[in-house]
């Protein structure tokens, strides 16, 4: 299932590469961009080592492996950031197919938290073809590895430094997209008033799908989504009401003591388990039901996962530089975060200076999802504050069409767009390619998104 952002813009896919330049560590390269090249043969493969002077992080990767690009002449590059002892992050990088030497870049993240971003390209740490400990526990503490990393990338690839920049992301990635704007804007500012030496990251655009943004709207929405949705009726309406008592005595009152930080993570830590338990886990009980599209009975593996058997075979692994066996999703990672709380917090707040920065702001959620439904995320999309926020709440949507074909529907106000797709699950892409796709550009534009 992969996107195919490549077509007009350079894709870096995370756990994230471009061209093998000389050493650049002469005086008159600036501080940030220094680096030293170096050259190995492994299994008979070519790789490129990359040593970052500023952060310390080293590239490890192979170039035109041959494998998911083979379009002729697109370069692609795949392996490992390096960004401490014992901390090895995949990246998977395809330059763009159309005018390469201008197109802008954009980046997918998976969520999880803890789930691999190749989930993205055929559908952090200790995910994907990472491997090794990291300090990373929180969204908030995951952001400056991520910054750092770009600062690595940029160093290694400088025909990239002042493209246009896209973060796109789904699930998890409604807590990971804000918070990793935000860094990566705190930075640019850092950076310009001379404070931090860096790169400035241009981003342009934040797109979220299926996104998990603030828990006490999602808890409340799996209730609502159970009962009314246009596939499925999950729960009674007995049911109903018992679920929203549970919600407001047992998901509530913990969820508000996170949110007003009173007892830091442990107070988080319980509200996500009490949630989880009253809520979530009991309505999963109740019906047979694919949380991630409500279609599909729970043990039905959709979309299929059949990319793992090949990115497992041994040749495959040779060819595109991995050095550790695939694994889709990581408890050891994910653990990290429920250990903090991490999904209970709201980034609403965050998601909302975001907007008010001027990027180009797409949320978009597949309308058979249950995990992250529409409902959730257009109420999170509604809550969102910026100087157009009563005329996005207020603005009824319409259809939403590509090349004339109803697809779903959408509304936009100033910079933030909101689109429902229809008949498509958690990854809208895998569903509705052509929606994706179209979606994508305009916002990579800097546009609202618009029907064809």
């Amino acid at each position: 299932m992969r996107l195919q952002f490549s077509h007009f813009v350079a894709g870096l896919v995370f756990p994230f590469a471009g061209m093998a330049l000389p050493t650049n560590d002469a005086e008159d390269v600036p501080y940030h961009l220094r680096g030293k090249r170096s050259f190995v043969e492994r299994n008979g493969v070519k790789r490129t080592i990359f040593e970052h002077e500023a952060t310390g992080a080293k590239l490890d990767f192979v170039a035109n492996s041959g494998i998911c690009e083979t379009t002729p002449g697109v370069k692609q590059y795949s392996g490992y950031v390096s960004v401490g002892t014992n901390q090895n992050i995949w990246f998977w990088f395809f330059e763009a197919r159309h005018n390469p030497d201008t197109a802008p870049l954009a980046t997918w993240f998976n969520g999880g938290p803890g789930c691999s971003s190749m989930i993205g390209l055929f559908r952090p740490f200790e995910t994907g073809f990472s491997y090794g400990t990291g300090p990373v526990t929180s969204t908030l503490t995951a952001a400056p590895y991520v910054w750092a990393l770009l600062q690595a990338f940029f160093a290694n690839f400088p025909q990239y430094q002042n493209r246009d920049f896209g973060l796109f992301t789904e699930s998890y990635g409604g807590h990971y997209g804000p918070a990793f704007a935000s860094y990566f804007q705190s930075q640019n500012a850092a950076i310009k008033s001379g404070t931090v030496k860096g790169q400035n990251v241009n981003l342009v655009a934040l797109g979220i799908n299926n996104g998990l943004f603030d828990a006490a709207i999602s808890y409340k929405s799996y209730i609502d989504f159970s009962y009314n949705n246009t596939y499925k009726q999950l729960i009674s309406l007995p049911q109903h009401t018992l679920l929203m008592d549970n919600y407001m005595g047992y998901c509530l009152p913990p969820l508000q003591k996170c949110l007003d930080l009173i007892g830091g993570d442990p107070a988080c830590s319980e509200a996500q388990d009490m949630c989880r338990s009253s809520v979530q886990v009991t309505i999963i009980n109740a019906a047979n039901f694919n949380p991630y599209d409500v279609r599909a009975p729970y043990s039905d593996p959709y979309p299929p996962t059949t990319y793992i058997n090949y990115l497992s075979a041994p040749e495959v692994m040779t060819a595109i530089g991995a050095k550790s066996t695939y694994s889709e999703c990581s408890n050891t990672a994910a653990t990290k975060f429920y250990k903090t709380g991490d999904s209970a917090r709201s980034f609403l707040g965050v998601m909302s200076e975001v907007v008010q920065s001027g990027i180009t702001v797409l949320i978009w959620a597949g309308d058979a999802d249950w995990i992250c439904n529409w409902v959730s995320n257009l109420e999170s999309a509604e809550a969102i504050t910026y100087d157009q926020s009563a005329a996005f709440k207020s603005k009824a949507e319409t259809s939403y069409t590509v090349n004339g074909k109803a697809m779903g529907t959408f509304k936009t106000a100033g910079n933030l767009s909101w689109l429902r797709v229809f008949d498509a699950g958690h990854e809208v892409p895998y569903y509705q390619p052509e929606v994706a796709f179209q979606a994508f550009v305009q916002t990579m534009q800097k546009k609202p998104i618009s029907s064809t």
